[in-house]
């Protein structure tokens, strides 16, 4: 019983030397995460930048190929593209000689590989935006607590050693709330982006789907009409 008293007593004392060590370590993790934050936002930035497409154009272009049965040269024009639709796209035109059903598999394999690409490292955005105010809460308690702390240890006890205390921990809920926002923005953003390209790719698989069943068919009445 003995034992299990000390180690309680441990415990709350380390966790009491924990919050006596003030909120400035809060303050180092948030500018890393702001460091990481900003650091993806650039690369998202440059990733859909790069693979943004004129879809109306694209769609326009490979339903008039499909039309004329050009499988060739529609096969050609997506490779001249870098977005996640062409690539789904060009993963269906190298295979239609295995028939709709494989066809449509296989690009569904695509489309969750590219949907896998563009949320990559998004999860980190959602997460900081949603958590680093409650991180720099944390460090203004902490920093209130030393600050209230280091005043009761004092000779000769000064509010105004309090009032700059407690100003100065407050920067970790304002530099919180300076990560979080942009973070959010960010997220939300490129959210919208990945639902863009998942329609874009939904609508490409359709187009040569509804080409390759209607071919299908086809060819289904001329044997049967033989």
């Amino acid at each position: 019983m003995r034992l299990i008293i000390g180690t309680h007593m441990d415990i709350v004392k380390s966790l009491l030397n924990l919050a006596l060590v003030g909120g400035e370590w809060v303050l180092y993790l948030l500018i890393v995460s702001s460091i990481l934050s900003l650091t993806i936002m650039i690369h998202k930035a440059y990733f859909f930048y790069r693979n943004r497409v004129q879809w109306d154009e694209f769609s326009e272009m490979i339903t008039a190929f499909l039309n004329r049965g050009d499988i060739d040269a529609a096969l050609d024009y997506v490779r001249m593209h870098v977005t996640p639709a062409a690539r789904v796209l060009q993963a269906g035109l190298q295979n239609v000689d295995k028939g709709p059903d494989a066809v449509e598999e296989i690009m569904i394999g695509k489309r969750v590989a590219e949907k896998f690409k563009m949320e990559s490292r998004l999860v980190f955005l959602g997460t900081l935006g949603n958590n680093a105010p409650f991180v720099g809460l944390f460090g203004t308690v902490l920093g209130i607590i030393k600050a209230f702390h280091d005043l009761a240890a004092t000779e000769s006890p000064n509010p105004s050693v309090v009032m700059r205390g407690v100003s100065e921990a407050l920067v970790a809920t304002a530099v919180g709330l300076l990560v979080a926002i942009p973070a959010v923005i960010a997220y939300n953003y490129f959210q919208r982006r990945v639902k863009e390209a998942v329609t874009q790719m939904e609508g490409a698989s359709k187009i040569l789907l509804v080409y390759l069943k209607s071919e299908e068919k086809t060819a289904e009445k001329a044997h049967a009409r033989l």
